[in-house]
């Protein structure tokens, strides 16, 4: 008869033998039998997570383990402290493929979201945090496990060490809290423009996880905020913008004062035919002559004919009409928001005349095409209302006014 180690070996390496087949078998039934059910049938939501032969795999993985921990202890001749060891072993080894498992369900879950779900609202900040709570009770089941312990006693001990574990972790505990903020406000998405200008970003929203935001700025550089500084710190969002259909254009041309004067008889006779603004440049006429005439009734005819007593026209003020009339008529601008031209105050560097509009798209190159167009034409314009943009002196602008001097010197002699 053989002797008692020599049983005890057979059947811990029949046991072994056993769990290996197991696992096959398992592994034929569910990646090749439950997972191409769960294919053919369509499965969405939670089904297609379940039923994913990745998930599927790893769950094959249990029911060695599992026999092992039941079937150890009918081994002949294996002594009790070897069946708890190979117990206890068994048990923790269980728990790690089950947390594995779990690992990969929150993983499927996240790729199935970004498939099928909205793809703006990320949920990979909860997939994260998922993960680390699992790998935290993983971690304290298994020493439990191994050490034959409650995981209460475990606790206990971790529970002396939390200050240390609030160190460790408070990044980490900071971003959740501010991720829950973000994602209940909705105040971000995967895909938002944002600026941040202390972190360096301006660009489009690639990613939101538990611990980082990535931001790829318009120059293709990916800046990496942590999750928590967003809620410390302030960003801006472009998202309504994006949303509302029009982008603003608040910009300015700088008039040359020197050039701006009241407009004669003849120039407002030859405004008057600028298609745009022929409307109101004779219904301005027309004022202007009815405010004369009651100036000769009311000052005489002596006075009522100074010119510093009479109403005129500017041509600056034409222009702003203009400029008005150019932005209304434009296919280019929104016309149910705020569309407006004002004048500054006015600076060393000239009258600042202020167009504030909304373009009827968002796309910064279709943006960028329809403010430059603007601007190309209204510079180009100027002259017919006998008005000059201001322009600082060049080293030629100065060679020639010097020039035109020295010519002129003679004359002045």
């Amino acid at each position: 008869m053989a002797q008692p180690w020599v049983q005890a070996a057979f059947g811990v390496a029949g046991l072994l033998v056993a769990a290996w087949l197991l696992q096959l078998l398992a592994q034929l039934v569910l990646t090749r039998g439950v997972a191409r059910l769960g294919l053919a049938a369509g499965a969405r939501g939670l089904a297609a997570v379940l039923l994913d032969r990745a998930v599927l795999r790893r769950v094959a993985r249990v029911a060695p383990a599992l026999l092992v921990l039941l079937a150890a202890r009918f081994v002949p001749h294996l002594a009790a402290p070897v069946v708890t060891v190979v117990e206890n072993v068994a048990a923790a080894l269980i728990v790690l493929f089950v947390a594995r498992t779990l690992f990969k369900m929150l993983d499927v879950a996240l790729h199935v979201h970004d498939r099928h779900g909205d793809a703006a609202r990320s949920i990979k900040a909860y997939v994260q945090m998922g993960q680390l709570l699992v790998a935290i009770a993983a971690v304290v089941i298994m020493i439990a496990a191994l050490a034959d312990k409650s995981p209460l006693i475990v606790l206990s001990g971790f529970g002396a060490m939390s200050a240390v574990l609030m160190l460790v972790f408070q990044d980490t505990i900071k971003s959740f809290a501010a991720g829950l903020q973000i994602e209940g406000n909705d105040m971000l998405r995967v895909g938002d423009w944002i600026e941040v200008p202390q972190a360096g970003a301006d660009g489009a929203v690639i990613d939101i996880a538990l611990n980082t935001v990535k931001v790829q700025n318009w120059d293709k550089t990916i800046v990496t905020i942590p999750t928590w500084k967003l809620m410390s710190e302030s960003f801006k969002n472009w998202r309504g913008m994006q949303e509302s259909g029009g982008r603003r254009i608040k910009r300015t041309l700088m008039i040359d004062a020197d050039s701006i004067h009241f407009l004669s008889d003849t120039q407002i006779e030859r405004l008057a035919h600028i298609k745009l603004i022929a409307g109101y440049v004779n219904e301005k006429a027309d004022a202007v002559k009815i405010s004369r005439a009651m100036k000769l009734r009311e000052l005489g005819d002596v006075l009522g004919r100074v010119p510093a007593n009479q109403r005129r026209l500017t041509n600056i003020g034409t222009f702003r009409a203009y400029v008005q009339a150019y932005l209304q008529a434009n296919s280019g601008i929104h016309p149910e928001m705020t569309l407006m031209v004002r004048m500054l105050q006015p600076t060393p560097e000239g009258v600042p005349l202020e167009l504030y509009c909304f373009t009827n798209t968002t796309a910064w190159v279709d943006y960028e095409a329809i403010q430059s167009d603007i601007f190309d034409h209204l510079l180009a314009i100027l002259p017919e209302f006998d008005l000059r943009a201001f322009q600082n002196p060049s080293g030629a602008g100065l060679g020639e006014a010097l020039a035109e001097w020295r010519s002129a010197a003679p004359a002045r002699a």
